[in-house]
């Protein structure tokens, strides 16, 4: 008879990684600057939604190659992708400044803004950080199948981490927007400002 406590493991630690995932640093850094501009708890849910999924195509491809293929994560690639998610963290902290310094301040409030944003964001950050360290222990994972159950739960986890936490993060421009129309200027540029340091600082970081 099988063990009954032998399978529910790896997939219980499968989901704790995910939430886990949604803590990583700079993951915060990067969603806080794109839910400063938001006015709902539950769009900024929505992006967080968007950001998770971007996450599970990124670990979902190289998991099935781990899983089936049986090829290794190389530690080379790791490094490579934990300095562009820094350089990404610049790069996008950069973009909303310049958007804010562009923007009609009074049509912010009221421009449908794309949602493919946290969506590419997400896929770049899917196998940083212990995006990496879930990876590393799917392949201590004998069963295929059980590989598969334990990817489909980090990626249950960390798209339920990711709405949490993006919706928690918009708090303060969302309350901030409801008592002035739309949430002070200088919140938005402090967090993209914090996107571009913590960018410099995590690339510095990983050198």
């Amino acid at each position: 008879m099988p063990n009954p406590s032998a399978v529910p493991s790896p997939l219980l630690l499968g989901f704790a990684l995910g939430l886990r995932h949604a803590l990583d640093s700079d993951h915060l850094v990067a969603m806080a600057t794109i839910v400063s501009r938001e006015r709902s708890l539950s769009r900024a849910g929505l992006l967080g939604a968007r950001w998770g999924m971007g996450h599970c195509l990124s670990l979902f491809t190289v998991g099935v190659a781990v899983v089936l293929l049986g090829i290794p994560f190389p530690e080379s690639l790791g490094h490579a992708l934990e300095l562009g998610v820094g350089g990404m963290l610049i790069a996008l902290g950069i973009a909303s400044l310049l958007r804010r310094h562009h923007a009609d301040p009074t049509e912010a409030s009221t421009r449908t803004r794309p949602s493919r944003r946290p969506f590419l964001v997400g896929v770049a950050h899917g196998l940083a950080g212990s995006g990496a360290l879930a990876i590393l222990v799917l392949a201590t994972i004998r069963s295929p199948l059980t590989g598969l159950l334990y990817m489909g739960i980090f990626g249950l986890g960390s798209v339920g981490g990711m709405v949490a936490m993006s919706a928690v993060m918009s708090v303060p421009f969302v309350v901030a927007g409801r008592r002035a129309g739309a949430a002070p200027v200088w919140m938005g540029q402090a967090a993209a400002l914090a996107s571009v340091a913590f960018g410099v600082y995590y690339i510095a970081h990983q050198a």
